[in-house]
């Protein structure tokens, strides 16, 4: 598509068209990183170096100057309309590494299954740095200097040591890799002050990557299941291969990654791992630079320089291994031969605005382009997957027990219903932690709820603390002292008195601050660790607390979801969960998958090494028909009975969905804009709305959605298609969400 001027005469920097010499015109057609589904033609400018289709290309656009994708170097018919004018290209080629093919073609289909504006699509697969000098995003590698005078310079500094001392074992690391085990700007600008680190630039390598090495590494013995699975996924090597790694926690996935890893590595092949969390990369990427050392990261906590390093390796060829998060899933590289996602259920794969793609869907996309397998693992895997594995689509591979000595916990339910609660812990289960403790074992408290309490309410008038932009409560926060609002994020002073004139105003219920407090005070002589998104909004933050958590003293950790993703804490011999079975009752349809997962996941923290572990889940419904199933039959019993109850019902993954989101300053405005996308709907799918959100205002927008369900995929996706022309008013903002995790 084109741009059309209404003016008589061509405004400057404009060609107006001249049909004879249009056959003579150079004409690129770019992606421009705007949310418009169209493409923009350019004339090159006589003389100019013709750019290439993956090119980045600098060019205006309504007064502003962008980095656009050379889309067509040379589209057919660029000429259809007098009316036309074509704006001259502002640069040649940049010197940004060009987009393969490969990605070229997967942003094509992600524009077009997900219905997002192809050059927003490819603004999100392409590095920050694209849009400036790519020279500055060149790897710079240090190495330990000085050493004579290291001992007396950082006799007072652990964590400069600790870098040091790596630097020393590891010379010509990047900063990419080392931000990526938690060594941040700050620590190496204090050595290079020192003069204790030097830089040098590294040149991009053309080399193939090395044969895989394993340092002199005595690896461990494989159990039998893990040398089955590690064979199935070698013997893929070079096919599109779809495999669900399923294991307990604890028995041994990292184990069979690695192993596949050397193996992609030794035939000349390059690896992707995805991990849900920046939380878990400290732990993983420690244990996969073990065994190869020029491995590098990619996550949200790097700078834009150092991520474009960490990229330009892998596109180079100059790095085997990439452990990245969500968007590491668009990393060009030279020999992709091997894509890993772990815990593939976890719900951040998922982007939930803009370009709302699922990772792992398009981790498999991928490696199906590639002809390469790809292995999806997890513990508790999600629904889709396994009925992927019962239509023949994935290969089930299994982990049923832990290597050595270790064994699953056994799982209880204690009923606390009329039970005294000290913030939201019994004295039983209160008891039961000092006897792990003074064994000399670690105890994880999991509760999923951040803040000190989730409400403020006036004991006298019962007047509640709301937020003033939004239809939900804020939270009290202790550390510091505010009232927050945990979806838009506003922030007020923590009142002292009810504004009806009271003064009794009472904290309800208990978050991670305030279960923290309580068991700093039941548990005086032993250390508290809270994990959660407000102590540990970094890497280098998360790798402290792994470090001190795994000198294996006794201590008490505390947390929501962060701690049940993935990671080892051997010395963890109880974990106690609270309020985590109220998912049972949500009305979404996918609560009881994603609670029994959380329980499930946290619950494999419990007895990894040596020492026998137990599991205590604190309910108010003990008798809970999904909670007693999971109990007994554990995940995959209970997995399978949902996948059961979701096939009679018509619901994903037996189905597919989409919801269309729309927020205006009125609920009106975004009530008739959805009512007039129901003539849209075509006859084969289904239309639940519009229907409020399940928070209905949000930062002063009232939301509003419509349920879209099919169970021929193409008929829905048509009916997206068609609905994504349409001209939403000014005020309004909506979106089209593909398979979308959160449906309520």
């Amino acid at each position: 598509m084109h741009i059309e001027s209404k003016d008589d005469r061509p405004r400057e920097g404009w060609f107006e068209p001249d049909h004879n010499q249009a056959q003579k015109s150079q004409v690129v057609r770019l992606a421009l990183p705007v949310p418009l589904f169209r493409s923009f033609d350019y004339r090159i400018p006589d003389g100019a170096t013709h750019p290439r289709a993956g090119d980045h290309i600098e060019a205006q656009f309504a007064g502003r100057r962008m980095v656009g994708v050379c889309i067509d170097s040379s589209p057919p018919d660029p000429w259809p309309d007098a009316k036309l004018f074509i704006r001259l290209l502002e640069s040649a080629p940049s010197m940004a590494p060009a987009v393969s093919p490969e990605l070229l073609e997967l942003a094509r289909w992600l524009s077009e299954y997900y219905h997002h504006p192809l050059g927003e699509v490819l603004a999100t697969c392409l590095p920050a740095t694209t849009s400036r000098n790519v020279d500055s995003a060149r790897e710079i590698l240090l190495s330990a200097a000085n050493e004579a005078q290291a001992d007396t310079l950082l006799v007072r500094s652990p964590r400069q040591r600790a870098l040091y001392e790596h630097l020393c074992t590891h010379p010509g690391s990047s900063r990419a890799q080392l931000a990526a085990i938690g060594f941040g700007a700050d620590l190496i600008r204090a050595l290079q002050q020192k003069n204790l680190a030097t830089l040098a630039p590294a040149g991009v390598s053309n080399r193939s990557p090395s044969v895989y090495e394993p340092n002199n590494q005595v690896l461990p013995v494989l159990t039998e299941e893990q040398t089955m699975a590690l064979r199935a996924i070698k013997e893929s090597s070079g096919h599109f291969a779809p495999f669900l790694l399923q294991g307990i926690t604890g028995s041994g996935k990292t184990e069979v990654y690695l192993r596949a890893i050397a193996a992609a590595v030794d035939d000349g092949g390059q690896a992707l791992l995805l991990v849900p969390e920046i939380g878990l990369t400290p732990q993983t990427i420690a244990r996969v630079r073990e065994r190869f050392p020029d491995a590098v990261t990619q996550h949200s906590g790097m700078t834009d320089r150092d991520r474009s390093a960490a990229l330009a390796a892998c596109q180079s060829g100059s790095t085997r291994v990439l452990v990245g998060t969500r968007s590491a899933v668009f990393a060009q590289f030279k020999a992709l031969r091997l894509i890993i996602v772990d815990e593939e259920h976890d719900s951040s794969y998922k982007q939930q605005d803009g370009l709302r793609y699922s990772a792992r869907d398009v981790a498999v996309k991928r490696a199906m382009s590639l002809s390469a397998p790809v292995v999806l693992g997890s513990a508790t895997p999600s629904l889709e997957s396994l009925h992927n594995v019962r239509r023949g689509r994935y290969q089930a591979l299994y982990l049923r027990s832990r290597p050595g000595s270790a064994a699953t916990a056994p799982m209880h339910i204690q009923d606390i219903r009329g039970t005294e609660l000290d913030a939201g812990l019994s004295q039983e289960m209160i008891l039961r932690m000092r006897q792990h403790l003074s064994a000399g074992g670690q105890v994880l408290t999991y509760i999923n709820r951040r803040g000190f309490s989730p409400v403020l309410l006036c004991t006298t008038c019962n007047w509640i603390a709301d937020c003033a932009h939004c239809d939900s409560r804020m939270t009290v926060h202790r550390s510091p002292p505010a009232l927050v609002c945990h979806h838009c994020g506003s922030r007020t002073s923590l009142p002292t008195h009810c504004p009806e004139g009271h003064s009794t105003l009472l904290p309800v219920g208990a978050g991670t601050q305030r279960t923290e407090e309580a068991l700093e005070r039941l548990f005086p002589e032993y250390p508290v660790v809270r994990i959660d998104r407000d102590s540990t909004r970094s890497a280098e933050q998360m790798n402290q607390h792994l470090i001190r958590i795994g000198r294996g003293d006794p201590l008490i950790l505390v947390g929501t979801q962060m701690l049940a993703k993935g990671h080892h804490f051997p010395a963890v011999t109880l974990v106690v969960v609270l309020n985590a079975d109220g998912g049972f009752l949500s009305p979404d349809f996918r609560a009881p998958e994603r609670t029994a997962q959380t329980i499930i996941q946290v619950a494999g923290r419990a007895g990894r090494a040596e020492r026998p572990g137990e599991v205590w889940i604190q309910s108010l419904q003990s008798d809970n028909p999904a909670l007693i199933s999971l109990l007994e039959t554990g995940y995959e019993g209970f997995a399978n009975n949902q996948l059961d109850l979701r096939i009679a019902a018509g619901l994903p993954p037996a189905s597919a969905m989409a919801i269309i989101r729309a927020d205006a300053l009125t609920r009106l405005d975004a009530v008739q804009f959805l009512e007039s996308l129901k003539g849209f709907v075509t006859p084969g799918v289904q239309i639940s709305g519009p229907a409020p959100a399940p928070i209905q205002r949000i930062a002063g927008r009232h939301r509003q959605q419509l349920l879209l369900l099919a169970s021929n995929r193409t008929l829905l996706q048509r009916c997206c298609t068609t609905m994504r022309l349409t001209n939403a008013p000014r005020n309004l903002r909506w979106s089209i969400d593909i398979d979308p995790y959160d449906s309520m």
